[in-house]
């Protein structure tokens, strides 16, 4: 009995699917992410996680920027976010782009903070948090770079 060297429909599919999704990996992992608000910008090397992913999905976005507690700002946004992307992480660090489970919210963090099982990491600011020191109330504008 010979056997036909012929993929069978089932096997195209699950090669064409997997072909295509290896060019949206890597423009995942090369996505930018830009916040302005003011005359201050700061931009984000994003992550991929399903919950960058669905964020990514609601861009761009203007929304308000402002002060949380002595170490972040932090963006409310129109809607929760997928929760697909957590996982603990132990290396926190100022620059840090999360999602704070709690209220579903960007947490741009410019100071020390602690990891609780509250937080899905989103990226990592490139450059200074110098901008984010800017205090106030600002409109922003969230958009893929």
């Amino acid at each position: 009995m010979t056997r036909s060297l012929r993929p069978g429909r089932r096997g195209f599919l699950a090669g064409a699917a997997a072909t295509l999704m290896v060019p949206a990996t890597v423009r995942a992992q090369e996505m930018r992410l830009r916040c302005r608000y003011d005359d201050q910008i700061v931009t984000y090397r994003l992550r991929d996680n399903p919950t960058v992913r669905d964020l990514l999905s609601l861009l761009p976005l203007d929304l308000e920027i402002r002060d949380f507690s002595t170490n972040e700002k932090i963006i409310h946004l129109p809607r929760r976010l997928s929760e697909r992307g957590f996982e603990p992480f132990g290396d926190e660090a100022p620059g840090d782009l999360c999602y704070f489970l709690g209220w579903g919210n960007l947490a741009l963090f410019h100071g020390p903070y602690t990891f609780r099982n509250d937080l899905i990491r989103l990226g990592h600011l490139e450059g200074e948090v110098t901008p984010l020191l800017h205090k106030g109330t600002y409109p922003v504008r969230i958009e893929v770079v």
